[in-house]
């Protein structure tokens, strides 16, 4: 069985988008042991087949815009739940659903536990590699989500 996924999404030079690398970075060395992968992906789409195989939970760190909350709000919900104006885990217009769906056709074993923590963001356009004030905030809010999920799903897998 291969470890649970924390798979933290972003673009590392455009101001809030680089969220997902920082959290990574925070999460990497964090004493997760074998069971828990983090990769930082600066990919979406069908970019992520191979990373999603054979998986059995994944969670997705990733930076959105609903135009539905203030930025540095943080959204905790299943994949496929919430459909932002600007579309987390998009590459040239196909999204994560897409993506599993075409993996299950091709025969790959697809996660069917992919849950997402995503903060709300305020500029995902601007080059550099300093996040918003409310954004930069919320890192610490998403390692404790990320740290309590991983908890979650070990303790679930030692009761199996």
């Amino acid at each position: 069985m291969k470890p649970l996924l924390v798979l933290c999404l972003g673009n590392d030079i455009l101001s809030d988008d680089a969220f997902g690398s920082a959290v990574a970075k925070r999460l990497n060395g964090n004493g997760f042991g074998a069971n828990v992968e983090v990769i930082f992906a600066p990919t979406a789409g069908f970019g992520l087949l191979d990373l999603l195989k054979d998986r059995e939970a994944v969670l997705i760190v990733d930076a959105i815009i609903t135009g539905k909350a203030e930025p540095g709000t943080v959204h905790f919900f299943p994949a496929g739940i919430l459909t932002p104006s600007y579309n987390l885990i998009n590459s040239h217009q196909i999204n994560l659903p897409t993506a599993l769906e075409l993996g299950k056709q091709l025969g790959m074993a697809m996660p069917s536990d992919i849950q997402v923590v995503a903060v709300e963001a305020q500029d995902v356009e601007t080059i550099g590699e300093q996040m918003t004030p409310p954004v930069e905030k919320a890192v610490e809010t998403v390692l404790t989500a990320v740290k309590s999920w991983v908890d979650s799903k070990i303790t679930e897998r030692s009761q199996t």
